[in-house]
C-alpha cells in the first residue's frame, strides 16, 4: 500500500491551501482531485461543450458543473483542479468582524456559535489576499471606467443610503502587482511558475469568469496556491475520485479512490485503489466532506453527532432587473462587460449597532457572458437567440430531473424573453446571514439535505425589498428568480455540515479544523463553518484553512525537501540541529514560509522541544535593495542597478532560558532568501540569529544573522547582516530594530573568517510598520512554563532596550 506523510482530499480553498502550505514546509503531500484540470483556453463555450460540462461519472459526464437538487434548494459546485475558484466570481471580502456571533440562539433553541474571531483570521486574511492577488475593479482607469453596471450600483446606493463599495477581486487587471491596467495583457508568471504551463492574459471584460476564463485573467487556485504547492514537490493527480476514508491501524488513516482513466465511459467501474498516511486533509468542499464522513462513519466511532447539522446556503439569492429606463430612455447596464461581480452594497446587520436592521447582508451586481458571441460558436443558429438560449438552459435543468417541481424551462425562457440577458438588464446577487439550521444525511446512499427558506424568511424578505429598491432608482422592472415562487432558491455557497466548535457536542471539529477524538484528521473546507459567513465565503474559508496549516506544521516536522542536507549547528548554541529541506529526520520546516509576501502569522514551535525545555520561536520578515558589485550597505542602498532582497525566517530558541543566559543570545534561523533576478525564493540551509550581542561600548548592541543558502546557479552564498542597536534618544529604538544592513558573500562563510571573503553584493532591509504589528502575533513556545518563557523573553527585551536607550546615569 502506497503511504505519504498527507492526503489532501480536494483541491478548493481549503485544499489547495492546506496543500501548499505542507509543501512548502518540506512534507510529502498528494493530493487527490476528482475532475480534470482545466488550462486557459480549455473551457467549454459551445452548446456541445456545455451540455457535457457537468459532473455525473455515471453517466460518462466528468465535466465541471456539479449540480445538486435538495429539499428547499438547488446547489451548483465545481469539479475540476482549482474547485470552486473555477467558477466563482472572485470576491474576497472578510467576514465582518461583529458577525462572528457566538451566543446566538437559533430556532430550535441551539446555538450557532464561532469559536474564532476576526483577530485570529486577519493574519491569514493578509496572506491569503497576497497569494490570490486580491485588487478592487479599477473603475477609475480607462477603458475600466466605462462599465454601466458598476456606476448603476453606486448611483442606486446613494440614492437609498447604502454603503457600496469595489470589494476587492482575484483578477489579474495589469500585467504584473503594480503594474498600469490593460486589457489582454500578457501577465507575467508569479516565481513559482504556472502548472498548466500556457500563458496567460489580463482581463478583457467579457463576463465569462462563472464558466471558467479562458483568458487565465482569474487568479483562480490553480494558478497560484496549487502551482505554488506542485512548486515545492506536491504530488497533484486529478481524476481521482474518493470513496471511503478510515482510521489506520496503528495510527494515522486509509484512503479509498478510484480513477477515472475513460473520461468517455457510462457507468464504468475502475478498480478501488487504497493509500495510507499520517494526516487526511479533508477540502472537497461542504458536499463531499459531509458526504465522505458520513459515508464512512461506522468507520469513526464516537464522532461529534453534529455531523450533518449546520448546514445553509449564506444566504444567497438570484433576482433580476429587467429594461431599465432613464427618462423613458433605454438605460444600458450591460451585464455582460465586465467581471461577473465588481461592486457589493452593504446591509448592516443588528449587530453592528443599528437597532431593528435584522441579520446582516450584501447585495452584489451579476453578470454573464456575452451569449450572442460564445453561444453560437459551431452552430447555424443565425439571429436565433432565444433558440440558443432555451437549449442552453433545457440542457442545464435536465439535471434536476430526480426533484420535484424543477423543470424550470419554460419559466427561465419567459424571463429571457422578458428581457433578462438585454443591455438594459442585471442580475443581483445577494447573500446574508441566513440560519443555519440545515441538515445533510445520507438516503439510500445519497446525500439529502432538510433545509427551508421559512426559518430565514426575514433575511430574504429584506434582500428582496432592498432589490426591488435598487429596481426603483434605476427604473427597472424587479423579477424573483423562477424558482422563488416555491420558495426554493440556488445556492454556490453551501456551508456546514461538519461545523467546528468548542466541543464535540457543539461540533465535529475544534476552532483549528481537527476532527474532535481524531487526531491527523482536518476539516479544511465549508463544511467546517458553523454558520453563514456572510459575504462570499471563499476567503474566509482560505484563511481558516491557513490557520489550520499553521497549527498542524507547529508540532510535526517536516521530512522532506528540496535537497538541502542535515547541518549541525554546534551544541553550545542552545538551538537543535537543523533540519533541512531534504533531511529525513530533521526538526524544522527548512523553507517553511514559501511563496508569499506577506506575513503568515507564524509557524511557530516548529520543533518538539527537548524534554524538560521550553523553546520559543516567533516569524520576521525584512524586504530591501542590494546593488552587487558594491560592498557598502548604505551605498547599495540607494544605487542605481539596485535588486529587490527579502527574506522570511522563523527564528526559534529550542532553549528559552539557555538562549537568555548564554551572552551570545543564539538561535536557529529558518526559512528562504529571494534575491530578485539572481534565483528567486531559495531555502536557507543554515542560519543563527544572535539578539543583544555586546559589541565593544557598554551602550552598543548588535543582532546579528547569519544565513546560508545558494543562487539560482547553485553557488553558495552567505547573508551576513547586523541590526546597529546604538546609544541615542528612544526614537532611534523603531528605525535601529527595523534597519538590517546585509552582505552578501561567496561562498559558506563562517564569522571568524568574513574579513577575507569576497562581497557579491551589499544594500539595507527594513521591517515594514505592518509586518511587525503581524510579527508581535506569530510568538509561540513549545514545552512547559511557555507564558512564563514569554514574560521572561518580554523582559529580557525590554531591559536590553533601557540599557541602550535609556537616560544617561551620569
Amino acid at each position: 500500500m502506497e503511504h505519504v506523510d498527507s492526503v489532501v482530499i480536494g483541491s478548493g480553498f481549503g485544499g489547495s491551501v492546506a496543500a501548499y502550505r505542507l509543501a512548502e514546509a518540506g512534507h510529502e503531500v498528494v493530493l487527490l482531485e476528482r475532475g480534470q484540470p482545466y488550462p486557459p483556453g480549455s473551457f467549454p463555450r459551445s452548446p456541445r461543450q456545455m451540455g457535457r460540462a457537468f459532473w455525473d461519472p455515471s453517466e460518462g459526464l466528468y465535466g465541471m458543473f456539479d449540480v445538486w437538487s435538495f429539499k428547499g434548494c438547488d446547489s451548483v459546485v465545481s469539479s475540476g483542479l482549482g474547485g470552486g475558484s473555477l467558477i466563482y466570481a472572485n470576491v474576497l471580502l472578510r467576514k465582518d468582524e461583529r458577525w462572528f456571533v457566538h451566543d446566538e440562539k437559533g430556532p430550535d433553541g441551539g446555538h450557532r456559535p464561532w469559536p474564532i474571531t476576526r483577530a485570529d483570521l486577519d493574519p491569514h486574511y493578509d496572506v491569503v489576499e497576497e497569494m490570490m492577488g486580491a485588487t478592487p475593479y479599477p473603475l477609475d482607469r480607462a477603458p475600466f471606467d466605462d462599465t454601466p453596471k458598476t456606476h448603476a450600483m453606486q448611483d442606486a446606493a446613494a440614492e437609498l443610503g447604502l454603503h457600496c463599495s469595489l470589494p476587492p477581486l482575484a483578477v489579474s487587471f495589469a500585467a504584473q502587482p503594480g503594474g498600469a491596467p490593460g486589457l489582454s495583457l500578457p501577465i507575467v508568471d508569479a516565481g513559482y511558475g504556472n502548472l498548466h504551463g500556457v500563458g496567460r492574459r489580463t482581463c478583457k471584460l467579457c463576463g465569462e469568469c462563472d464558466i471558467g476564463c479562458n483568458e487565465g485573467s482569474k487568479n483562480s487556485l490553480d494558478h497560484t496556491y496549487l502551482s505554488a504547492a506542485k512548486y515545492h514537490g506536491a504530488d497533484i493527480r486529478t481524476s481521482r475520485e474518493v470513496k471511503a476514508i478510515r482510521p489506520r491501524p496503528g495510527g494515522g488513516y486509509e484512503v479509498d479512490y478510484v480513477h477515472h482513466t475513460d473520461l468517455t465511459a457510462k457507468k464504468s467501474r475502475p478498480p478501488v485503489r487504497t493509500m495510507s498516511c499520517d494526516r487526511l486533509v479533508l477540502g472537497a468542499g461542504t458536499y463531499g466532506t459531509t458526504f465522505l464522513l458520513l459515508r464512512s462513519r461506522a468507520a469513526f466511532p464516537g464522532l461529534s453527532d453534529a455531523l450533518g447539522t449546520r448546514f445553509c446556503g449564506n444566504g444567497d439569492l438570484l433576482t433580476f432587473l429587467l429594461k431599465a429606463k432613464d427618462r423613458n430612455r433605454v438605460r444600458p447596464l450591460d451585464a455582460a462587460r465586465g467581471p461577473v461581480i465588481t461592486s457589493a452594497i452593504r446591509l448592516p446587520d443588528e449587530l453592528d449597532g443599528v437597532p431593528g436592521a435584522g441579520r446582516g447582508a450584501y447585495i452584489e451586481d451579476g453578470g454573464y457572458p456575452g451569449f450572442a458571441d460564445w453561444m453560437l460558436q459551431g452552430l447555424d443558429f443565425g439571429n436565433e437567440i432565444e433558440r440558443a438560449v432555451k437549449f442552453l438552459w433545457n440542457r442545464f435543468t435536465e439535471f434536476f430531473r430526480d426533484a420535484p417541481d424543477t423543470n424550470l424551462s419554460k419559466e427561465l425562457s419567459d424571463l429571457i424573453g422578458d428581457g433578462a440577458l438585454t443591455v438594459s438588464s442585471l442580475p443581483l446577487l445577494g447573500m446574508g446571514r441566513d440560519t443555519a439550521d440545515g441538515r445533510l444525511d445520507l438516503r439510500d446512499g445519497r446525500l439529502a439535505a432538510d433545509w427551508t427558506t421559512r426559518t430565514s424568511e426575514a433575511h430574504f424578505n429584506r434582500v428582496r425589498r432592498t432589490m426591488q429598491g435598487i429596481a426603483d432608482v434605476l427604473g427597472a422592472e424587479y423579477a424573483d428568480n423562477p424558482m422563488w415562487f416555491r420558495k426554493r432558491v440556488i445556492t454556490v455557497h453551501p456551508l456546514g455540515g461538519a461545523p467546528m466548535g468548542d466541543h464535540p457536542g457543539e461540533g465535529v471539529c475544534d476552532a483549528f479544523g481537527e476532527v474532535f477524538g481524531f487526531p491527523g484528521l482536518y476539516i479544511a473546507d465549508g463544511a467546517a463553518m458553523p454558520g453563514p459567513v456572510g459575504p462570499n465565503p471563499s476567503l474566509t474559508i482560505a484563511a481558516q484553512a491557513d490557520r489550520m496549516a499553521t497549527r498542524l506544521l507547529e508540532g510535526v516536522p517536516a521530512r522532506r525537501g528540496a535537497g538541502a542536507v542535515m547541518v549541525s549547528v554546534p551544541d553550545d548554541t542552545g538551538a537543535e540541529p537543523v533540519g533541512g529541506t531534504g533531511s529525513p529526520e530533521g526538526t524544522g520546516h527548512g523553507s517553511a514560509y514559501g511563496l508569499e509576501s506577506g506575513s503568515r502569522g507564524g509557524v511557530g514551535g516548529s520543533s518538539a522541544a527537548v524534554s524538560g525545555r521550553t523553546s520559543l520561536s516567533f516569524t520576521e520578515e525584512m524586504k530591501g535593495f542590494v546593488t552587487y558589485g558594491v560592498t557598502d550597505p548604505r551605498t547599495g542602498e540607494l544605487a542605481a542597478g539596485r535588486r529587490r532582497l527579502s527574506f522570511r525566517l522563523t527564528i526559534t530558541a529550542a532553549d528559552a532560558d539557555r538562549f537568555l543566559a548564554e551572552p551570545e543570545h543564539t538561535a536557529r534561523a529558518e526559512g528562504w532568501i529571494d534575491a530578485d533576478g539572481r534565483g528567486g525564493r531559495r531555502p536557507v540551509q543554515q542560519g543563527t540569529f544572535n539578539l543583544f550581542v555586546a559589541d565593544g561600548a557598554e551602550d552598543r548592541r548588535l543582532m546579528k544573522y547569519r544565513l546560508y543558502f545558494t543562487d539560482g546557479e547553485d553557488r553558495p552564498r552567505t547573508l551576513s547582516g547586523h541590526k546597529n542597536v546604538l546609544h541615542g534618544p528612544p526614537t532611534r529604538i523603531w528605525p535601529d530594530t527595523s534597519t538590517l544592513y546585509v552582505r552578501l558573500l561567496e561562498g559558506h562563510v563562517a564569522e571568524e573568517d568574513e574579513s577575507g571573503a569576497a562581497v557579491v553584493a551589499a544594500g539595507v532591509l527594513h521591517i515594514q510598520l505592518a509586518d511587525f504589528a503581524r510579527q508581535l502575533t506569530t510568538f509561540r513556545t513549545s514545552g512547559p512554563g511557555g507564558a512564563a518563557s514569554l514574560i521572561r523573553f518580554g523582559r529580557f527585551f525590554a531591559g536590553e532596550l533601557w540599557e541602550v536607550y535609556g537616560p544617561d546615569s551620569h
